[in-house]
């Protein structure tokens, strides 16, 4: 039932958490979380493992996956790019930096590169629409960002 791609290091620590919880019947988003900031992601194997664990029927668990943005079954790069390109994000060019993200890094949004370093993203909104356009790489916040600020951001996160 595991993928042997992930360790049994990250399954043991996940079960370790889900052990040491009090209520396992109401903390499947907890327990998401968890997975997520384990694995990087939450694919179907740790999925199907999850709800062995809490007794829930995996297809509750992808429904909560998918119904909710900050979950991911897929792998995400070391560093995300995340682009606000809500209302006032979008006014002040979010597109343009989106596209310069793209074409700087190769790759469109949503993917990641080959190497897995970078993954681009865009959200609806961060809240911090004062300091629009809003650049989050991780959890590194990027105010009043422009297209030319783009390679010198980057380059902070190149390996």
């Amino acid at each position: 039932m595991q993928d042997t791609a992930l360790s049994k290091e990250l399954y043991q620590e996940l079960e370790s958490y889900i052990d040491s919880l009090e209520s396992k019947e109401t903390a499947l988003i907890e327990v998401l979380h968890r997975a997520q900031n384990i694995f990087g992601y939450i694919p179907k194997d740790v999925q199907l493992f999850i709800g062995e664990k809490l007794n829930v029927p995996a297809s509750k668990i992808y429904g909560v996956v998918s119904f909710y943005s900050y979950f991911t079954t897929e792998p995400k790069g070391k560093y995300v790019f995340s682009v606000c390109t809500g209302t006032a994000c979008f006014v002040r060019k979010a597109d343009a930096i989106v596209k310069e993200l793209e074409k700087t890094l190769n790759i469109k949004t949503g993917e990641t590169t080959e190497n897995k370093l970078y993954t681009i993203e865009c959200l609806r909104c961060v809240g911090a629409c004062g300091l629009a356009p809003v650049v989050m790489v991780n959890d590194e916040v990027y105010g009043k960002v422009k297209v030319e600020d783009i390679p010198k951001i980057i380059s902070k996160y190149s390996e």
